[in-house]
């Protein structure tokens, strides 16, 4: 049996994730929401983050501001983005230390993970994953579907990114949904060990090549 986990990156928005919220809720599918911190913050984002993690519904963190990925900003500012959200998280009820990177490909690279970053996830005990299929919800409304249907067809496990935000993924998500089940997949909130670079504060081998061990743990 084919496995989907669905993630939601870049909210919450009000109206948008409260439909998503809903239209979960009627496939009986939970997912995983990947939150920025300050979107969360407002009154209207803690609501939403909130009622996603009542849902059981995973949430997690997408740094502060998803504004420069790791490896253009200093160290002072790299720790900013992760442990200001890893709070807000956890006081939401979600996984703080559940982490995404912002970047677009999906490699972990010292584009997306500076070596202070990836030390000081470690030294935390964070958890890192990432994706394999971003089908674009937020630029092709209408051809995202097709996209993300062809990467489950090809894939033993798609860890597919939407988008709870305005003019994305909401407008035919039930499609898809039905789509994918009608694949008869396994929706999982886990992610497949290709996705994971570290877990519960130990590296694979890929991401210890980003020298981790350069930065004393905790600094």
């Amino acid at each position: 049996m084919k496995r989907v986990t669905i993630t939601f990156d870049n909210g919450p928005t009000a109206g948008v994730t409260d439909e998503v919220l809903e239209v979960l809720a009627a496939h009986g599918v939970v997912a995983t929401f990947f939150v920025i911190g300050q979107k969360a913050a407002t009154y209207e984002g803690r609501v939403r983050a909130r009622r996603a993690a009542e849902l059981g519904h995973r949430v997690g963190n997408h740094t502060w501001t998803h504004s420069v990925p790791f490896g253009e900003l200093d160290d002072r500012a790299v720790q900013y983005e992760i442990d200001d959200t890893v709070r807000l998280v956890n006081a939401l009820g979600g996984e703080g230390l559940l982490f995404r990177p912002y970047g677009v490909g999906g490699v972990m690279d010292h584009r997306l993970m500076s070596p202070f970053g990836a030390a000081h996830l470690a030294s935390i005990g964070a958890t890192v994953v990432s994706w394999t299929c971003v089908p674009g919800d937020w630029y092709d409304q209408a051809g995202w579907v097709e996209r993300a249907l062809a990467d489950i067809d090809a894939s033993d496990w798609s860890v597919v990114v939407l988008h709870d935000v305005a003019d994305a993924c909401s407008a035919r998500l039930s499609e898809f949904l039905t789509a994918a089940a009608t694949r008869r997949v396994e929706f999982r909130q886990d992610f497949p060990d290709g996705c994971v670079h570290l877990a519960a504060g130990v590296p694979t081998a890929e991401y210890a090549a980003l020298r981790v061990d350069e930065v004393a743990p905790g600094a």
